[in-house]
C-alpha cells in the first residue's frame, strides 16, 4: 500500500477509536504500534523497550505528580472554599461581583494546580451554589467557570507546558515565565468583558449592597494570603533560579500540606484520599505521554515528520499563513481530542518546522497552549464544558453558549501574540539576561 494511504488510515483509525469511546492513551498507542508493525514488521517492535525506558526516564516529568498532589491537598482540605469566600468579599463592589471571583479564583488556583480540569472542578464546586443562591444568570455563570478553568494550562505552573518541554527539550522554567504575561492578559480580558457585560445588563450579576465591617475584610485577607504566599513561593523559586520546577513543586507540595492542615481540614483519611486521587490523575497523564512517545517513534521510524516538513515547506507559506493553518488544525482537533492528546500528536510533527519559519520554540509553546485552552471549551469534546455541566446539573447548551464570548477573547490573545511576540518572550528573555 502507498505510504501516504497508510498514514491516512492510521489517523482515521485513531479518530475512529476516539469516536468509538476508547480512552485517549489506547487510542494513541494502538495505531502507533500498528503503524510501526506495518512499516517494519516485528523487527521494528524491538525498539519499544528503549522507547518505553527513554520516555519515562525524564527528570522534567517528575514535576507532574508533585503539582497534582499539591492541588489535591488544597482542594481536599477546603482551602479552595476559603479562598473563594475571601475573594468574593474583596471584589464584591466590582461590576460582575462573583463572576469576577470566578475568574480571579480560577487564575489563582491555576497557579498551583497546573490543570484545566482541576481548576474548573475546584472553583465550580464552590462557586455554583453561591451563584445560584444569589440569582446570577446561569448561562453567564457556567460559561465564566468553564472559560476560567482554561487558565489552568496557561497560568504557570502548567502540566501542558511540562509535557511540551519534554517533547521539545525546551526549558520548562522559561516556558513557565513565558506564560505569565499572556496569562495575566487573558485573565484581565475576561474580567473587563464581565465588567462591561454586567454594566450593560445588570440582571446577569446582581450588585452587592451595604458595606462590610473592617473585621470581615481582614478575615477575607487572611483566607487569601496563604494561597498567595504559596503561589509566590513556587514562582519565586523557579524564576530566581533557586530551584528547578521539580524542586519548586516538591517544596510547594510540602507547604500546601502544612497550610491545608492549619487553614483547612485535612484529616488523615482525606490525606490518604488525596494520594489515591493524585495517583489516578498522574497515571492517566503519564500513560498518555508514554503512548505519545510510542506514536512519535512510529512516525519517526517511517519518516513521516520529514515528509510533512517537506510538504509544508514546499507550499511556500509565509509565517502568517503557517499560523492560520495551525489555527485551523488546532481548532478542528480541539473538537475531538483532549488537551494533552493535541500536544503529543502534533508537536513532534510540527516542531521541526519552526526553524524554517524563524519561530521561537518558547513562543510556539505558549501559542500551542492557548490553542489547547480553546479546545477545552470547544464542543463536542471540550472537557471543561462537561465538568461544569455535571456540577451545575443544567443544560450543556447553556454552558456552551456561555463560553462563546470568552472563546472569542482567546482569539484576541492569539492575535496579540502574533503581532507582539514579546508578550510571551519578554519575561524569559529579561530574566535569562
Amino acid at each position: 500500500m502507498n505510504p501516504d494511504y497508510q498514514i491516512v488510515l492510521i489517523f482515521m483509525l485513531f479518530l475512529g477509536l476516539l469516536a468509538a469511546g476508547m480512552t485517549v492513551p489506547f487510542a494513541i498507542l494502538l495505531p502507533g504500534i500498528a503503524y510501526l508493525y506495518v512499516q517494519g514488521g516485528t523487527g521494528a517492535l524491538h525498539g519499544l523497550g528503549l522507547v518505553s525506558w527513554g520516555s519515562m526516564d525524564s527528570y522534567t516529568l517528575t514535576a507532574i505528580p508533585l503539582f497534582v498532589l499539591m492541588a489535591e491537598f488544597l482542594q481536599g482540605s477546603g482551602i479552595g472554599l476559603r479562598v473563594y469566600g475571601g475573594l468574593s468579599k474583596l471584589v464584591r463592589k466590582v461590576p460582575g461581583g462573583l463572576l469576577q471571583t470566578n475568574i480571579v479564583g480560577c487564575a489563582m488556583f491555576a497557579a498551583v494546580s497546573g490543570s484545566s480540569i482541576a481548576t474548573a472542578a475546584a472553583i465550580g464546586k464552590v462557586a455554583l451554589p453561591q451563584l445560584d443562591a444569589r440569582n446570577y444568570d446561569r448561562r453567564f455563570a457556567t460559561g465564566s467557570l468553564a472559560a476560567g478553568g482554561t487558565l489552568g494550562i496557561l497560568v504557570p505552573p502548567s502540566i501542558a507546558m511540562i509535557v511540551y518541554g519534554t517533547f521539545t527539550e525546551t526549558s520548562v522554567a522559561k516556558l513557565f515565565m513565558a506564560g505569565v504575561v499572556p496569562g495575566i492578559i487573558l485573565t484581565l480580558l475576561f474580567m473587563v468583558y464581565i465588567a462591561f457585560a454586567a454594566l450593560a445588563r445588570p440582571g446577569i450579576a446582581p450588585r452587592e449592597t451595604g458595606t462590610l465591617p473592617a473585621g470581615v475584610i481582614l478575615r477575607a485577607l487572611v483566607d487569601v494570603v496563604p494561597f498567595v504566599v504559596l503561589i509566590a513561593a513556587i514562582m519565586g523559586t523557579i524564576y530566581s533560579g533557586i530551584g528547578t520546577p521539580t524542586e519548586a513543586a516538591g517544596a510547594g507540595c510540602l507547604f500546601s500540606l502544612v497550610i491545608s492542615r492549619i487553614w483547612g481540614h485535612l484529616s488523615w483519611q482525606e490525606f490518604v484520599d488525596c494520594l489515591k486521587r493524585s495517583s489516578l490523575v498522574v497515571a492517566n497523564i503519564l500513560f498518555i505521554t508514554y503512548a505519545a512517545f510510542v506514536f512519535s517513534y512510529a512516525m519517526s521510524f517511517a519518516g513521516v515528520g520529514e515528509q510533512i516538513t517537506g510538504f509544508i515547506v514546499g507550499l511556500h507559506l509565509n509565517k502568517l499563513e503557517f499560523f492560520l493553518a495551525l489555527l485551523a488544525l488546532f481548532t478542528a482537533l480541539g473538537a475531538f481530542v483532549e488537551s494533552l492528546g493535541m500536544i503529543v500528536i502534533t508537536v513532534p510533527l510540527l516542531y521541526p518546522l519552526l526553524a524554517s519559519y524563524g519561530i521561537d520554540p518558547i513562543w510556539f509553546g505558549i501559542v500551542v497552549v492557548v490553542f489547547i485552552e480553546m479546545g477545552q471549551i470547544t464542543p463536542p469534546i471540550g472537557i471543561n464544558l462537561f465538568v461544569i455541566q455535571s456540577i451545575s446539573r443544567g443544560s450543556l447548551t447553556d454552558v456552551v453558549l456561555g463560553t462563546v464570548p470568552f472563546h472569542l477573547l482567546m482569539f484576541v490573545l492569539l492575535a496579540m501574540l502574533v503581532v507582539w511576540p514579546e508578550i510571551a518572550l519578554w519575561l524569559p528573555g529579561s530574566i535569562s539576561r
